[in-house]
């Protein structure tokens, strides 16, 4: 074979050969499909405070004895009250939630009804924590209602005899609790609550009248807790 026919032969497979080796490299220099988008994670924290003026109305029916003689038509009037409330809200998801409620006040209890000349009986601070769980709503992207049912422990202290009375005591004891509100969100963190709760609660009351005896039995408060605040979800 001559030197001119192998020459055309040569160029040929020394095309092919960088034709081979380029393709590999084009794919490696192209350009790659983008990532899928991973969902956002919300920075939020499921930890939220409240801080709420709380009205707290009691009502006034009672049971009550003198030396064992039931009292007809007896009342026991207790008064209302304004104080400031504290709580606390972990959410487990965006709408389950569940509140432990912070508060102290204080109530003069007086005779009413058949006893209205009893006059003054006592005055107590009212401790009571109480533990709800709640489901949240998202009506809107501001504005969140929510209900909740738990349960109350109520703590009677700083018990003071008043009037005529010589001594005055009341039991702690559970309660059930319901609740209703609504958030509405100012920015990420901030927000307006209002609130209502009614507790489910009544207590064997003790004292003692000097010259009549001992006045015992059960008196229902029942309170309604009307409040409402500002929120901070951390």
């Amino acid at each position: 074979m001559s030197t001119r026919s192998i020459l055309p032969t040569a160029a040929a497979l020394l095309l092919l050969a960088v034709s081979v080796t380029a393709a590999p490299a084009a794919d490696l220099t192209a350009p790659s499909e983008p990532a899928p988008e991973l969902p956002a994670i919300s920075e939020q924290s499921p930890w939220m405070i409240r801080a709420r003026a709380l009205a707290v109305l009691p009502e006034d029916r009672a049971s009550l004895q003198l030396n064992g003689t039931s009292l007809d038509g007896e009342k026991v009037g207790v008064s209302n009250s304004v104080v400031p409330e504290l709580d606390i809200t972990y959410f487990f998801t965006d709408n389950i939630a569940a509140e432990l409620i912070l508060g102290t006040t204080p109530h003069t209890a007086r005779g009413s009804g058949s006893i209205a000349g009893l006059g003054e009986i006592g005055k107590a601070w009212l401790l009571p924590p109480t533990l709800t769980l709640q489901y949240h709503v998202n009506l809107t992207d501001t504005i969140k209602p929510y209900v909740g049912a738990g349960v109350n422990y109520t703590i009677f202290y700083n018990e003071k005899a008043k009037g005529d009375f010589s001594s005055f005591n009341l039991k702690n004891t559970f309660g059930v609790a319901l609740q209703a509100g609504v958030d509405i969100k100012l920015d990420d963190h901030w927000g307006i609550n209002f609130d209502v709760k009614k507790l489910f609660l009544e207590t064997d009351v003790s004292a003692t009248l000097p010259g009549a005896g001992a006045v015992t039995g059960k008196v229902k408060l029942d309170p309604w807790l009307i409040g409402t605040g500002l929120s901070y979800r951390f």
